[in-house]
């Protein structure tokens, strides 16, 4: 409170305590607005950190390299109290190729684990030390490195899921579609149970951002740069979530990818969300945001219909 003594207006230690806490405030905001401009996926990966009260729930049980490069690296979490064997979503970041850290991205972990999951958070290198088909040569890498270590750590190597955002799904449906990168990691298409892609970009020449010119434009062959050039009969099932509201990745990147995969025979789900954006889809992952269940309440069931045990999965197709 602000008072008068002698003619002198003078502040009183109310007073400073609330002017304190405005300065603290304002300053704490700057802070935060610079935070989500520099990393907004770490900001969001401490919120649902914070809201879940900590890590508890979850366990890192491996961190890897799968290749000199530090990019090159991996992290796998377990739920707490499990020791599996438990089928693997590999997740892979966004970023527009050229930024992206797996740590950041634990909420997916935190997420999924509580569904029963073993979670691998997979990098990749980066632009500008790196451009096509590098990402897609340490995506078979890190899928090599699951299959191979995965069952010493908790997961079921003969029940891999693939998921990725934005660039990341990109690099999970090229790795789904085009067979040459399992192969040159010494796997077939059976490495792959199933394929969650959210608001990928798989439809995309001419080159026309810097994101994409960047990373692909040095490419010999354009049109081998693009999943929708690669569907064939046998590929893995696919999820394709994308949002009507998406400005960054329009919605007809998934739609062109499901009509393909359509013609093809390939087992596929199309999904548009109503009013979700680019970042919105996995924003969905973490709290508070999660409480818009909508990209949850489509991947889940996915994941546990591709993941099924052999038995399982056959039962279910006799019905």
């Amino acid at each position: 409170m602000a008072r008068v003594t002698k003619g002198k207006w003078r502040m009183g230690w109310i007073g400073w305590t609330a002017v304190s806490l405005i300065l603290l405030g304002v300053l704490g905001l700057v802070a935060f607005r610079h935070a989500l401009q520099t990393n907004a996926v770490a900001v969001l990966n401490g919120g649902d950190k914070l809201l879940n009260g900590g890590d508890g729930a979850i366990r890192q049980v491996a961190a890897a390299q799968f290749g000199p490069d530090p990019a090159q690296k991996l992290e796998m979490f377990l739920p707490q109290g499990t020791n599996g064997p438990l089928p693997v979503v590999l997740f892979i970041h966004g970023g527009s190729w050229a930024s992206g850290d797996p740590r950041d991205y634990r909420f997916i972990a935190r997420t999924l684990c509580a569904q029963g999951y073993a979670v691998v958070l997979a990098g990749y290198r980066l632009y500008p030390q790196a451009r096509f088909p590098a990402m897609l040569e340490d995506g078979a890498s890190a899928l090599r490195w699951v299959h191979d270590n995965g069952a010493k750590h908790g997961g079921d190597p003969a029940r891999i899921a693939l998921m990725g955002h934005s660039a990341g799904a990109y690099n999970v449906a090229m790795l789904t579609l085009d067979p040459q990168w399992l192969k040159s990691a010494g796997l077939d298409d059976r490495a792959i149970r199933g394929t969650v892609a959210l608001a990928g970009p798989f439809d995309f020449f001419p080159f026309d951002t810097d994101a994409t010119i960047n990373s692909f434009g040095s490419a010999p062959d354009p049109a081998l740069t693009q999943p929708i050039n690669f569907v064939r009969r046998d590929t893995p099932p696919m999820l394709l979530v994308t949002g009507d509201a998406d400005t960054r990745v329009k919605p007809r990147n998934s739609k062109a990818l499901a009509q393909r995969l359509t013609a093809a025979g390939v087992p596929n789900t199309p999904v548009l969300l109503e009013g979700v954006t680019h970042e919105g889809i996995i924003m969905q992952f973490a709290r508070p945001f999660s409480r818009d269940r909508r990209t949850l309440d489509t991947v889940l069931p996915f994941l546990a219909k591709v993941t099924a045990p052999a038995s399982v999965a056959v039962h279910r197709q006799d019905r």
